[in-house]
């Protein structure tokens, strides 16, 4: 009674546990980062990768099975079924395949409180947003309009008549059987689950889903002990990949505050005839294919008197149909008469020769396959050339560049290595040089004549 009372009034202080001692699927530091990083805004998260005992769960509120992939032993699913008993909070999750595909025996405990896990995937029928099938987008697949206001954060609706708007809302019959929109959420890689009382359904598959309207999401509730535990059939639901899309993350908030307080009242906004549709299976064509077996068909027991098995009508040559099509001619004004006879012409067997009115197109000579040169470039400017070699290279390309201006400049043809750019530099500092020195002489020479 003191934990539920904690957990009602207390819930900033309510702890988490994630469970790892299975090998679980669901790793909060790995593939539900941002599931975690919501929940350490508002909670304590822990892990657990010991053995299961209600001695230890007693320390948590929420304890989450996030795909489990050993068995549990009897004596752990007892002490997770003692937990729940206490006022303790479960949530479970699995995937596609169910608990077949992930090798563990978690139905165990789900089936005492009236949910199992089917060995399906659920599907979509029809595309839409999501390329892949398996991620399959429900936009009518809400059960509990609290759900919806919860996820809103809407008011709650004032009581009128001893019965609250909301719950009149939900009397309308026409109302609570075909429309359980409200919210769009993505589920992704899931498989299907079989719901009973005392247990109750949150979500389905919708109608454009396949299997179509089946439970997808469902919880216990226990209103003497508080105890709770809620049946997810989508692992990746809350994974980061598809956290964000749709409304999962606002499923997610109130999923965790349903567990952990009373601050909403999914209990008792239950369709009395939830829009469910029956569990049926489809044999696997595929195989069935492969797997040919002959077959006789049954007839009818043969008369006494073979001749009564043979029929005239099928095929018959006889002048039944003469008078009819003798009278056809009196129907139609045709005169009786025999038909006469044509006869062909064959004066002009081939038709008359005529002169072509246009010359005939030849084909033209192909044109003298001729080298192509660049006018501008053969006729530009040294200075042109330069520019324009220098706008093309980098700093990296500075053996073709000198390579390039030697060749532009005339120097190739005055050395011997005209490959090496060393070559050309040489060359054009001998002739600095040998510049420099010439216009000293002659400055010389005119200070000596002015002196």
């Amino acid at each position: 009674q003191a934990q539920k009372e904690n957990q009602s009034s207390n819930v900033g202080q309510a702890s988490i546990l994630f469970n790892l001692s299975k090998k679980e699927e669901c790793h909060p530091s790995k593939t539900h980062k941002k599931m975690l990083k919501r929940l350490k805004t508002h909670y304590k998260c822990s892990v657990n990768r010991e053995e299961i005992t209600c001695r230890k769960l007693s320390e948590f509120q929420l304890f989450i099975l996030g795909g489990p992939k050993e068995m549990f032993s009897g004596a752990e699913m007892e002490e997770m079924k003692k937990y729940v008993d206490m006022g303790g909070s479960i949530l479970i999750m699995l995937g596609e395949g169910g608990e077949s595909k992930h090798g563990t025996n978690i139905n165990y405990l789900c089936e005492q409180f009236g949910i199992a896990v089917n060995s399906d995937t659920v599907l979509r029928t029809t595309y839409y947003k999501y390329l892949y099938p398996k991620e399959v987008f429900i936009t009518n697949g809400i059960l509990n309009k609290e759900l919806v206001r919860a996820a809103k954060g809407l008011p709650k609706s004032q009581k009128i008549g001893g019965k609250s708007l909301h719950q009149k809302f939900l009397d309308r019959e026409e109302l609570s059987k075909h429309d359980n929109s409200g919210l769009n959420f993505v589920y992704p890689f899931g498989s299907s689950l079989n719901v009973q009382k005392p247990a109750f359904t949150l979500l389905s598959s919708g109608p454009l889903s396949y299997p179509m309207n089946r439970p997808i999401c469902a919880t216990f509730y226990d209103r003497q002990r508080a105890g709770k535990i809620l049946v997810m059939g989508s692992l990746m639901m809350f994974q980061d990949e598809y956290f964000d899309k749709e409304d999962n993350s606002k499923i997610h908030d109130v999923i965790i505050k349903w567990l952990l307080s009373n601050e909403y009242e999914l209990a008792d906004y239950v369709p009395e005839d939830p829009d469910l549709s029956d569990y049926h299976q489809v044999p696997d064509v595929a195989s069935m294919s492969e797997r040919l077996r002959s077959c006789f068909e049954e007839t009818e027991d043969l008369p006494k008197d073979f001749t009564q098995l043979f029929d005239d009508n099928l095929f018959k040559f006889d002048t039944d149909l003469i008078p009819e099509s003798v009278q056809l001619y009196a129907d139609l004004n045709v005169k009786h008469a025999p038909l006469s006879l044509i006869t062909p012409q064959f004066e002009t067997p081939m038709p008359p020769l005529e002169a072509a009115v246009f010359p005939p197109s030849l084909k033209e000579l192909v044109g003298p396959s001729l080298d192509l040169y660049d006018l501008d470039e053969q006729f530009s400017s040294e200075k042109v050339r330069l520019a324009q070699v220098t706008n093309k290279c980098t700093d990296d390309d500075l053996n073709y560049y000198v390579q390039q201006c030697g060749e532009i400049l005339g120097i190739t043809n005055q050395i011997s290595q005209p490959e090496n750019p060393k070559a050309i530099l040489h060359y054009v500092f001998t002739q600095l040089i040998n510049f420099k020195k010439h216009n000293q002489q002659l400055e010389q020479l005119i200070w000596i004549n002015l002196g």
